[in-house]
């Protein structure tokens, strides 16, 4: 298994990319799984009748991609994940990459804590920002 990266191997400003283009079956997953279907997500019919005009993809698999960007790749694999902060700034639309943005802000070592810079763009747009606490292992 790929181990992540230690936390001596962190510096302030390390930033990396996680890109996803969300798809309909995406969305339809994510509501089978987490049972949230509000027909906004779901249903084009619906949807055109509200200010989007067409079907969002759930906020919430927006900022999943979060977690995927900091769970294999900053810091990656054997961090845990002990808090997150979300904005949701604009909706993301059927076919729209996110390109996820992980930038390290602050490392505590005593701790072994590591805050993240989180931001989640659409066509340069920021759609969903925050910021993580994370934990990392002991080096082995």
């Amino acid at each position: 298994m790929n181990s992540g990266l230690t936390l001596e191997e962190l510096s302030l400003d390390q930033t990396v990319e996680y890109r996803k283009t969300v798809t309909q079956q995406d969305v339809h997953a994510f509501a089978e799984v987490t049972g949230d279907t509000n027909p906004v997500h779901l249903d084009a019919d619906y949807a055109a009748t509200t200010s989007f005009g067409q079907p969002i993809a759930h906020g919430m698999l927006t900022a999943g991609f979060i977690s995927a960007a900091i769970g294999t790749q900053l810091p990656g694999p054997g961090c845990i994940y002990l808090e997150q902060t979300l904005k949701f700034r604009s909706p993301v639309f059927i076919g729209q990459e996110v390109v996820t943005k992980i930038t390290v802000a602050d490392i505590n070592e005593r701790r072994r804590r590591v805050t993240l810079k989180t931001v989640c763009e659409c066509e340069g747009k920021a759609v969903v920002t925050g910021e993580a606490t994370i934990m990392l292992p002991a080096a082995k």
